[in-house]
């Protein structure tokens, strides 16, 4: 399916395939894996910029339920159950 990228302030236009979303759920999950796979070897830095870590030293964390959480609501005055 082809759809219309605008650019420039609205004054280009580009026809291009549409390709599939990574920026939520699962794709996003592998997506970001990917990339941080291929970045495995670059350092970040940590604690108010004092430190640095290996990015590949990071552990992924598995998707959990959010069932019986608090989650804030508001300005954070706020909270409720999901």
């Amino acid at each position: 399916m082809a759809i219309v990228r605008v650019g420039g302030r609205g004054t280009s236009r580009r026809i291009e395939e549409k390709k599939d979303d990574n920026w939520s759920g699962g794709a996003f999950k592998k997506h970001q894996e990917a990339k941080k796979e291929a970045s495995k070897d670059k350092y970040i830095t940590v604690g108010r910029g004092t430190g640095k870590i290996k990015f590949g030293d990071i552990k992924s964390t598995p998707i959990t339920s959010t069932k019986g959480l608090w989650v804030s609501s508001g300005r954070g005055t706020g909270k409720r159950k999901l």
